[in-house]
Formats: structure tokens, C-alpha cells, sequence
């Protein structure tokens, strides 16, 4: 029978950055797949690499050596069936949130009318239909934060990675947009990489955590988390999910909660 594709590759990955007088090694070997739905976080110390994974297989980054597909086909550019959620939201300050939103489809030279139904369906989805006209300047970060994701979700892309979306914001807004994207993930069923340092975090989100070292970055183990689903806050506390904290704790250190 024939393996079934995955929707991400990622095999023996190398990536070295050269400075005028020496080269930085950021990678060092590193593999793994992403099935079609399933949500991986890919987890480790700051600095480590993480994001540079992300930025591969979004294909903004080149690598040095080693495989990255989508869908079984090589990684050689931005693509359209990947949408990007960076921890900065970057909303264009001049534009309302609906607007901000229909950016993708303007770029792609989507259908306007229908665009902009869908620009409106995702701000409910978020929970944002009622500020659709407000300015960025008048939305708080963690509002801001979910017109990044709708506006990820706009031209309605299969893969959606997440680049430490919640990292600037306070612990409360945090968990509170873990359950937000948890319940946006359960109705979309989006293929998801998210890059994080918090241990909870990916806990919380993931099907599996692919735990990377110091730089430059090895897999120090992929962690499954067969916590059931739906999960509610209260998992958090659950003797399963602390006994993964204490298991990840145990290769990356508790610093990185």
C-alpha cells in the first residue's frame, strides 16, 4: 500500500547563514512529517532554530541541505496554500480590521463580493464581527493578534504556520487566544506548525511536539500528546498533561514554560 502523503517533510534539514567572516550553523539534521490536519508545534529554547524551520518550509528562507515539501511536491517559494501567522500581528495601520483581512484576497485577485463575505465570516469566527470598521490603533494586541489569523485564513490556504503568535502578549490574553486558535483548529481542521517556547502552549494545541536542542538545532525527541479531544482549560491541570510538562521539562529544562 502507498504511504500517504504528508502534508509537511521536513528530512535531514540543514541550514548554515554566512557572515562576512564565518558561517552560523542554525540546523543541524533535522526531520520530521506533519499529517494532513493534524496540529505540531515545534518547540525549544530561544534562538535555537525554531523559526527557521518555519520560515523553510513557508519557503521565505532557503535551506542549506535536506528535503522540505508541501504536499509532497519540493519547497521553493511562498505558496499560496500556506497562510502566516508572525508574532508581530503587522496590520497596515490605515486600513480597518475588515480590511486588513481582505488583503490576501486583493493580492491573489480573488472574487471581491465573495471575499469579502469570507473576510466577514472569519472576523466572527475570531470573535471580532462587531469591530469589522475599527482601526488597528483602536484594537488591543490580542484583538489585533486574531485579525493576523483571519487574515491567515483569507484566501483560505490549507497549512497554517504560526511563528510565536502569542509570545508578546500577557499571560491571561495568551491562554485565552490558545483557546481561540484551539477552537478555530477544531472547526477547520487547518494542517498547523506552530513554533513556540511554552511547554503548556503546545500542550495545550498539539497532536505531537518536535523538541529541538540549542543551536544549532537537533530533534531532541518528538513527544505525542494523547490528551483527548476537544480539550478544555481544565486539561491544564489534569495529571496527563502535567506528566508531558514533566517529560519535556526534563529535555529542554523548565525555564522554557
Amino acid at each position: 500500500m502507498k504511504a500517504r502523503t504528508a502534508a509537511i517533510e521536513v528530512a535531514d534539514l540543514y541550514k548554515t547563514y554566512a557572515t562576512a567572516d564565518s558561517k552560523i550553523p542554525a540546523l543541524d539534521g533535522v526531520s520530521f512529517r506533519i499529517e494532513p490536519g493534524e496540529f505540531v508545534s515545534v518547540l525549544g529554547p530561544s534562538g535555537c532554530g525554531k523559526t527557521t524551520v518555519l520560515r523553510i518550509v513557508a519557503g521565505l528562507t532557503a535551506k542549506t541541505s535536506g528535503v522540505v515539501e508541501v504536499d509532497g511536491a519540493p519547497v521553493t517559494g511562498p505558496q499560496r496554500k500556506i497562510g502566516l501567522v508572525f508574532q508581530v500581528p503587522a496590520l497596515m495601520q490605515w486600513r480597518t480590521a475588515l480590511e486588513n483581512v481582505l488583503l490576501p484576497a486583493e493580492i491573489l485577485g480573488l472574487d471581491r463580493a465573495g471575499s469579502r463575505t469570507r473576510a466577514r465570516e472569519l472576523l466572527g469566527l475570531v470573535g471580532l464581527a462587531e469591530f469589522s470598521s475599527r482601526y488597528p490603533r483602536e484594537l488591543s494586541g490580542g484583538m489585533q493578534q486574531r485579525v493576523a489569523i483571519a487574515r491567515a485564513l483569507a484566501h483560505d490556504p490549507a497549512i497554517l504556520l504560526l511563528d510565536e503568535p502569542f509570545s508578546a502578549l500577557d499571560m491571561m490574553t495568551r491562554n485565552q487566544l490558545n483557546i481561540e486558535l484551539l477552537r478555530i483548529w477544531s472547526e477547520r481542521r487547518k494542517t498547523s506548525l506552530l513554533i513556540t517556547h511554552s511547554i503548556p502552549e503546545a500542550i495545550f494545541l498539539s497532536d505531537r511536539i518536535v523538541v529541538l536542542g540549542p543551536r544549532p538545532a537537533k530533534i531532541l525527541d518528538v513527544v505525542p500528546v494523547p490528551l483527548p479531544r476537544p480539550r478544555e482549560p481544565s486539561v491544564r491541570l489534569s495529571l496527563a498533561f502535567l506528566q508531558i510538562v514533566d517529560r519535556i521539562g526534563r529535555l529542554v529544562g523548565l525555564e522554557y514554560v
